[in-house]
């Protein structure tokens, strides 16, 4: 790990998870058929973004200087989980929340582990299914479901 780029990182992130709060406060706090406003969600992903941003902070005191033994930035791996990042919000609206969801979160745990399709698979599938029933079902909100030619 590089102190100096994570504690650039974890700077920039807190930011961003700041003016996702002040943000979110701009944004009515009712949705039409939701009882979750529209504020939530990114206030929610504001605050786990600073206190994520912080942890990082903290945990950039604790490295150990050693050359040798410096990992290498892995740009391959870093381009595919992006790639699929900007299809999974391309296409959310199309496909739907739920297939979305496993698609990309299945590519990324192959990309990061490749030997346990299986897990990754039933993760993935556990994930998007249980947070479209917990934010739908259970919270009241609205996400984009099957789409109607499935």
């Amino acid at each position: 790990m590089n102190k100096t780029f994570d504690r650039y990182t974890s700077s920039f992130f807190m930011i961003v998870g700041i003016f996702f709060i002040v943000e979110s406060r701009k944004i009515s706090e009712s949705s039409y058929g939701s009882n979750v406003g529209s504020d939530m969600f990114p206030m929610i992903l504001g605050s786990i973004l600073v206190l994520l941003s912080i942890r990082l902070f903290y945990e950039t005191f604790k490295y150990k200087i050693t050359r040798i033994g410096m990992e290498q930035v892995d740009y391959k791996r870093f381009f595919i989980i992006l790639g699929s990042a900007l299809l999974y919000a391309f296409f959310i609206e199309k496909v739907g929340f739920i297939i979305t969801t496993f698609l990309f979160l299945f590519i990324s745990f192959l990309v990061m582990d490749q030997k346990n399709m299986v897990k990754s698979a039933v993760i993935a599938a556990c994930f998007s299914g249980g947070v479209y029933y917990l934010f739908v079902e259970i919270l009241e909100g609205s996400l984009p479901g099957l789409p109607i030619w499935f």
